[in-house]
């Protein structure tokens, strides 16, 4: 006979096992739903059950129904959603390293691992299943992370990772810290692993990082906010530099994210053939205009930059990167309802590890705010995000065949988005983690 389990046991079990890990993705259940958004209708399912099976989704039934054998979990009182996506995260960071780069380079051994362990269960706890991590100062922290989660050794979200950025001498990519004198680690190539010059170099570095395992490639098109030197409106990477890792890349099936907050950058990258534009923060209407016409998703930060002004001008982050944060926040929102009312593909990605992990749904409202319907904001997160990170197969939708990730919210996200900060339940290939 099928027990129903209520949320409120769910919860119990999940806190009292939070620092246990639980075997990857081999869940079985039917949750019970009092409303489903599945990520791709219209309209919300009222009264459904998602059955999952050793972890993925076998049948969405619009009933209540308790499948043979299966444990309920009753959401009845609830409104469901399919597990959230943030497609522009940096889980083996975190907000305190910005005020003093050096950090990286005075990590005692272990430090960074637990840090990037605590980040990611914030994360999933947070309702976000799936991430997209796309950038680490420490070549390779964030490939450890998606394998120990993986293994079910720790809990976090299913990752995409890059490895290492691919960047100028000195980029926004380069762990550069100016100063003298020069910490005694600064030259350690993990520090440094996609550093290139030239078409040739770039090439070469993307090959190393698809090599190593990386899910997506991600380059430094321009000067970055957060890092020393860069201007974020100048190219920091060629044209013929970019389309070098953008063939390279794509020949081995792997995407390809561009940093890049100058319009010239924007231009360059998306003549290129990359897949995402991060940031966007300058983009002009002819960068505009290519995005919609080539396809290429933009995923803009705009919760941010409020954080790094207030919270970040607490903590003594750089003069020249809160600066640099105010000259970029307000034209980057602006060009965000400018591209949305063009009919560009918007993607949800937040910049994670600007702020703290785990409040990545804040920027639902900015996005509310600044021209989506709640709906759109939430399919930025979920089918659309999945279609542009290449798992639309696999995650971003309630349909049979995607893996069993399933969030639960008090009330209703359409009528309230800030619902989606306050997640109840958390199911992850139809195990339970909050």
């Amino acid at each position: 006979m099928s027990r129903a389990w209520p949320l409120a046991l769910l919860v119990a079990c999940a806190a009292a096992g939070d620092h246990h890990a639980r075997a990857p993705g081999a869940g079985d259940a039917a949750i019970q739903c009092g409303v489903l958004i599945d990520g791709v209708a219209e309209r919300p399912l009222e009264h459904a059950t998602i059955v999952v099976r050793d972890g993925r989704i076998v049948e969405v039934v619009p009933r209540f129904v308790a499948a043979d054998g299966l444990r309920v979990i009753d959401l009845r009182g609830y409104t469901c959603l399919p597990g959230l996506i943030d497609m522009h995260t940096h889980l083996t960071d975190g907000p305190e390293d910005g005020a003093d780069l050096r950090r990286f380079f005075r990590d005692p051994p272990g430090r960074r691992a637990e840090l990037s362990r605590q980040h990611a269960a914030d994360t999933l706890r947070a309702g976000f299943t799936t991430v997209r991590n796309v950038g680490t100062y420490v070549a390779w922290a964030d490939r450890e992370l998606r394998d120990r989660i993986d293994r079910g050794e720790i809990a976090g979200p299913r990752m995409q990772v890059c490895g290492f950025y691919l960047t100028i001498p000195h980029g926004g990519g380069d762990l550069f810290v100016p100063g003298d004198p020069q910490e005694p680690n600064a030259a350690d190539p993990k520090f440094h692993a996609g550093v290139a010059r030239g078409a040739a170099q770039f090439r070469e570095r993307a090959a190393q990082a698809v090599a190593g395992g990386a899910d997506v490639v991600k380059v430094i098109a321009s000067g970055a906010v957060l890092a020393y030197g860069g201007v974020p409106g100048e190219p920091e990477m060629t044209p013929e530099e970019l389309a070098a890792v953008v063939a390279a890349a794509h020949a081995a099936g792997r995407k390809v994210a561009a940093h890049a907050h100058g319009a010239q950058s924007i231009k360059d990258a998306i003549r290129a053939g990359v897949d995402t534009i991060e940031h966007a923060s300058l983009i002009d209407d002819e960068g505009i205009a290519l995005a919609r016409a080539h396809g290429v998703a933009l995923t803009m930060d705009i919760y941010d930059g409020d954080y790094i002004d207030t919270e970040g001008r607490k903590h003594h982050l750089p003069d020249e990167f809160l600066r640099k944060n105010l000259e970029t926040t307000n034209a980057q929102r602006e060009a965000f309802t400018r591209a949305h009312a063009a009919g560009v593909a918007l993607v949800f990605g937040t910049d994670a590890a600007t702020y703290p992990h785990g409040d990545n749904a804040r920027q639902f409202r900015y996005m509310v705010e600044r021209g989506m319907t709640a709906m759109e904001a939430i399919r930025s997160a979920t089918a659309l995000a999945a279609d542009y990170m290449g798992w639309g197969d696999r995650v971003g939708r309630i349909a049979p065949g995607r893996f069993g990730d399933v969030i639960a919210v008090a009330g209703d996200p359409l009528a309230d988005i800030t619902r989606l900060e306050h997640v109840i339940a958390v199911i992850k290939g139809g195990t339970v983690y909050r």
